[in-house]
């Protein structure tokens, strides 16, 4: 009569291992998917900042066909052809981002980016009026200064401008383009003070370099700047100031420029030996 009860006995104990093995493979099993979500989050991150762009462009467009609409593989293709320099397709991989229910307001912002990048100003500009006020981000006031400077809304663009300054820790491409915006509207001093001030935070951000000599040169300033410069960027600054000088009949400082740029740059500098072609040929004719 015990025989049934230790067959029983045997029958649960080979139950209940049988339930540990699968609760163990199941362990196993969520254990790698998390391992495998860490290292598929590592790949997008490297994909979207080192890898080359069209690489991960395909990357991610593999990712989101396999697996369709998760919004983090739709945001890395999007992104990714921003950086590829693809923007109108940018534009429609961020108006899918945005139609998604789980879309951010950030989203949005990054939608306006790629609509300024195919120069489509009024429908940026649409997309920044749906954002709260209240929503207050670095790019978002970069991008409606931006705006502001394309309808020629001064007022806005400075105030804007400032706004975005005060939200980064790293200020010198807002203040490069708040001195663009001063150069644009011919108010050269204080573009040359924006451009100081962009070089103050980033001493080897060339485009204010050149942009300050610009500034400089339309107030017929042609001494170049103090700033860290080597030896090439030296001379693409002196032909810069000479073409401004050229530019304004200040012929004989700006044939002197030249000169100088082309004694200057290391190697041979083509540019500059062009226009001082065409400025002696024109002086000669």
């Amino acid at each position: 009569m015990r025989h049934p009860i230790l067959l029983s006995a045997a029958l649960l104990g080979s139950f209940a291992l049988a339930a540990c093995d699968k609760s163990g493979d199941a362990q196993v099993e969520r254990a790698l998917q998390d391992v495998n979500v860490v290292d598929e989050t590592n790949l997008n991150d490297v994909m979207l900042t080192v890898a080359d762009p069209n690489e991960a462009v395909n990357y991610f467009t593999r990712a989101a066909t396999n697996d369709p609409g998760r919004i983090d593989l739709m945001r890395g293709l999007a992104k990714s052809l921003v950086r590829a320099r693809r923007p109108a397709d940018a534009v429609t991989a961020w108006s899918a981002v945005v139609d998604h229910d789980d879309s951010t307001l950030d989203d949005k912002i990054d939608l306006a980016d790629a609509l300024i990048r195919t120069n489509d100003w009024d429908k940026a500009e649409a997309v920044l009026d749906t954002i709260p006020p209240t929503y207050e981000t670095f790019k978002r006031y970069r991008l409606e200064a931006m705006v502001a400077d394309s309808n020629e809304e001064w007022a806005n663009a400075d105030s804007f401008y400032e706004t975005a300054v005060g939200l980064t820790t790293s200020p010198a491409g807002v203040y490069n383009n708040w001195g663009f915006s001063k150069l644009t509207r011919g108010d050269y001093a204080a573009a040359e003070r924006m451009f100081t001030a962009a070089l103050r935070n980033d001493s080897d951000l060339f485009t204010a370099k050149n942009n300050l000599v610009l500034a400089r040169g339309a107030q017929r300033n042609y001494d170049l700047p103090v700033v860290p410069m080597d030896q090439v960027e030296r001379a693409q600054l002196l032909h810069t100031l000479a073409l401004t000088a050229i530019k304004q009949n200040d012929l004989t400082i700006g044939r002197g420029l030249l000169k100088e740029a082309i004694d200057t740059h290391p190697q041979h500098f083509e540019a500059a030996v062009r226009a001082m072609r065409a400025l002696e040929d024109n002086v000669t004719n």
